[in-house]
């Protein structure tokens, strides 16, 4: 019987895994292992986090293959795959396990293996979902990142601005990205006032992303440029209806 999964949980451990250590541990059981490029290995040294899920298996007079999805969540946000192949050749034998870094090749190894002749032919699901893993949004460019956002936390005059939780979260922050959003609330702007809307996007340690609102004004007493800072768009776009709306 052959049955395909889209998500499970695989080999949990007592306590989690870091990205480094499940590669390390992938990598050593892999009979084929030293056959990996160095190319596709290295840039999983320095993942922000992985994923790993039964994909598909196959069990039939003794005889056993299951395979395995391992996503590494990388710091500029792409994501690599590699699939691992566990089986036996005769049956009752211990378990061997492959690696390979793209499916045809996976595909390959898994015709060679001594199944049935009713075994079915392996097919992997054109659409895949690791929510634990999702693709940034963002391009980010590693920088002093925290210090970044230390400083636009520091010259915000809004008393509603982030708290220090955020402020502790973002201390981990090593790449962020800044953008300016348009679509301005219908009121700012009116009057000769002058209201800029930025994004700052923050990728943490932890491959969490955190953005930051920063609205830029001139909805002052004395026309002086102000910055105020939000945890969320809609928070900094209902901030500038309000500074418009008491300038009328």
């Amino acid at each position: 019987m052959s049955v395909p999964y889209e998500t499970a949980a695989y080999e949990p451990a007592e306590s989690p895994e870091s990205p480094e250590e499940h590669l390390a541990r992938l990598l050593g059981r892999a009979l084929n292992s030293f056959e990996l490029p160095d190319e596709a290995i290295r840039p999983l040294d320095c993942a922000l986090a992985q994923d790993s899920s039964l994909h598909s298996a196959h069990h039939s007079a003794g005889l056993h293959r299951e395979t395995y999805r391992h996503t590494w969540l990388l710091a500029d946000g792409t994501a690599v795959t590699l699939w691992e192949l566990v089986h036996n050749t005769v049956p009752g034998s211990d378990p061997q396990h492959e690696v390979y870094v793209d499916e045809e090749e996976l595909r390959a190894a898994t015709a060679r293996l001594p199944l049935p002749p009713d075994a079915p032919d392996f097919e992997l699901p054109v659409l895949v979902t690791l929510a634990p893993v999702p693709a940034p949004r963002h391009v980010y460019a590693p920088d002093d990142s925290a210090d970044h956002a230390r400083r636009l936390l520091r010259r915000a005059e809004n008393p509603d601005r982030p708290d220090g939780e955020t402020a502790q979260a973002l201390s981990t922050a090593f790449a962020h990205q800044i953008t300016q959003a348009f679509g301005r609330p219908g009121r700012a702007g009116r009057q000769g006032l002058a209201f800029s809307l930025y994004e700052h996007a923050f990728l943490l340690r932890d491959g969490r992303e955190l953005s930051l609102w920063e609205v830029e004004h001139t909805a002052t007493p004395d026309g002086r440029h102000m910055c105020e800072v939000y945890p969320s768009e809609v928070a900094a776009r209902d901030a500038m209806e309000r500074r418009a709306a008491r300038q009328r």
